[in-house]
């Protein structure tokens, strides 16, 4: 508990009023062109805070969040984990590949009894996850490398069930990683082995739901992953891809039907049956958390799950560390400790934290360090608005209004010396590649945020905003020569991943005079001990500093 003590601000007085931190998700600094719908639309609050307020950018990507290179987009998860954390810590993607190149995921007990398990039972060993390099989720090479590996370890059967990303890379660019991996397979079945892909689907309608939104995606994954059912059969992974297109023009492959391979008989290649292995080789956590349930549950309510087989099952990481879930797991996650919710906890700072179901986790398990639960029941407010199950570009607004209105209501209250929001139109509706609909979704939290900012004023609060990571802010592909990319009908690409982007930054603090710090490369982490700051406490050891002066 010594460590967790915060101690008073030398230079600072704290602020009166409450601090809110509201993340606009997804709102990057774009190129200011046809395709950044965050500069398209009409944002009066967002320019008068640039206008009036101390502001900057932040970095939200690569390594300023853990990740392996500044190639590498950032996230909401790693961005949620750098804004709470203050520090920046390796994530997913990072420690998952040093594992591999180091040989530790191999070495550990979980690989090898999974190995041995197939090896004696005669079953295959099983993979599901997201195939593509969007390295937000998971990343092809990963799964590649375990299957070379379990083919030099004596694995004569694997099966491959695969789902197709178009959100983290390009909206229809599935075809280039099913080629990639039917190479890999094809390499090895030449040498002998028995791998081959058994199922699949894209990801926003099979098996990667989170926060419970739609329990019906799982469904779909489970029978078609474990009982080999689906309405679609083909021969191969890339039969499926390109016959769906073909019957459904302009499906981008998140949202590719699930479907089941099947031999010349019609029999399904891959069921999941007793004495099997799998792997779930994502290394981020939320939406494998619902998949990894319906493995492990002994007792399960949210579907029929019909006979469940008995295998070893683990995840490429532990979702959920508190719920221990997946309990096997091949590469421990980051131990992130000390976070600025747990601080402001022990030293009885109250909290409130508010988002739609999309976007609540990101502001309690990711903010607190990938825990579940609250640090002081007592001293902390948690607030879910549930979702709508409808397709984001055609509700841009959201829930974004229903959080105001409850983060108002704890404004008032008097109850909350913190709070943080969480507005998920900017990054949902940006994955949908619709730019009209991105730019309302944009308008609408900047409608939100001048429904907040005369209530801190009149608390004399303080009020930071600022964004996890971009995407509404590039809306189209580029191509090589940094132009727009086109489709063959001449229209151009949507791009539906995150972005490069940095983030906004802003402070309000009527009646208190502000100026930035000269921090050098600020980033995500940089908020906690902004926040602190604010409250009047100096940053604990270890924390990136204060941006503020």
């Amino acid at each position: 508990m010594s460590d967790l003590i915060l101690r008073p601000h030398a230079r600072f007085a704290p602020i009166e009023g409450p601090v809110l931190l509201v993340v606009l998700d997804g709102v990057g600094v774009g190129a200011h062109d046809e395709g950044d719908a965050v500069w398209l639309a009409r944002t009066p609050t967002l320019d008068g805070l640039a206008r009036t307020c101390p502001t900057t950018q932040l970095r939200a990507h690569g390594q300023a969040v853990g990740l392996p290179s500044d190639a590498d987009m950032g996230n909401s998860e790693v961005g949620h984990n750098a804004l709470g954390a203050g520090r920046v810590f390796d994530q997913g993607a990072k420690r998952v590949q040093l594992a591999i190149e180091s040989g530790e995921l191999f070495d550990g007990e979980v690989w090898r009894t999974s190995v041995a398990r197939v090896r004696e039972s005669g079953e295959p060993l099983h993979f599901i996850g997201l195939l593509s390099d969007g390295n937000v989720h998971s990343h092809q090479e990963h799964l590649h490398a375990m299957l070379r590996r379990a083919w030099s370890e004596g694995v004569q059967s694997a099966r491959v069930h695969a789902l197709l990303d178009g959100r983290d890379v390009g909206e229809t660019s599935a075809l280039g990683y099913v080629d990639a991996l039917e190479a890999q397979l094809a390499e090895l079945n030449a040498a002998g082995a028995d791998y081959r892909v058994a199922s699949g689907g894209g990801r926003m309608t099979t098996t990667m739901d989170r926060y419970e939104a739609d329990w019906g995606m799982v469904e779909r994954g489970w029978n078609a992953h474990v009982h080999g059912r689906s309405d679609r059969h083909f021969r191969s992974l890339r039969e499926a891809v390109v016959a769906i297109r073909d019957e459904q023009p302009g499906i981008t492959d998140q949202f590719l039907p699930s479907f089941v391979l099947t031999d010349e008989g019609g029999a399904p290649l891959g069921p999941i049956r007793d004495g099997a292995a799998v792997i779930f080789f994502n290394f981020r956590g939320d939406r494998a958390i619902e998949i990894s349930r319906a493995f492990t549950e002994a007792s399960f309510a949210p579907f029929d799950r019909g006979a469940r087989p008995d295998v070893l099952y683990a995840g490429m990481m532990q979702y959920d560390g508190d719920l221990r879930l997946p309990e096997r797991f091949l590469v421990a996650p980051p131990t992130i400790d000390r976070t600025l919710g747990e601080h402001l906890a022990r030293n009885g700072v109250t909290q409130f934290a508010c988002s739609e179901t999309q976007k609540f986790g990101h502001v309690t398990y990711f903010w607190n360090g990938n825990r579940s639960g609250q640090f002081d029941p007592a001293k902390e407010r948690y607030v879910e608005i549930p979702s709508d199950n409808l397709p984001f570009e055609q509700r841009p607004w959201m829930k974004a209004a229903e959080i105001t209105d409850a983060t108002l209501a704890a404004l008032k209250s008097g109850e909350h010396r913190h709070l943080r929001v969480n507005y998920a139109n900017g990054d949902m509706v940006g994955h949908t590649g619709h730019r009209e609909a991105a730019i309302t979704a944009v308008q609408c939290v900047d409608l939100q945020l001048a429904r907040l900012v005369p209530v801190i004023e009149k608390l004399r609060g303080a009020l930071i905003v600022t964004a996890d990571h971009g995407n509404a802010d590039e809306m189209y592909a580029r191509d090589k020569s940094g132009g727009f990319a086109t489709r063959p009908d001449g229209s151009l690409q949507p791009l539906t991943s995150h972005t490069l982007s940095p983030v906004p930054f802003h402070v309000l603090a009527p009646g208190r005079a502000l100026s930035l710090a000269d921090v050098k490369a600020p980033g995500l982490a940089n908020v906690a001990a902004t926040v602190l700051h604010l409250l009047g406490f100096e940053a604990p050891e270890g924390f990136e500093p204060s941006l503020l002066a």
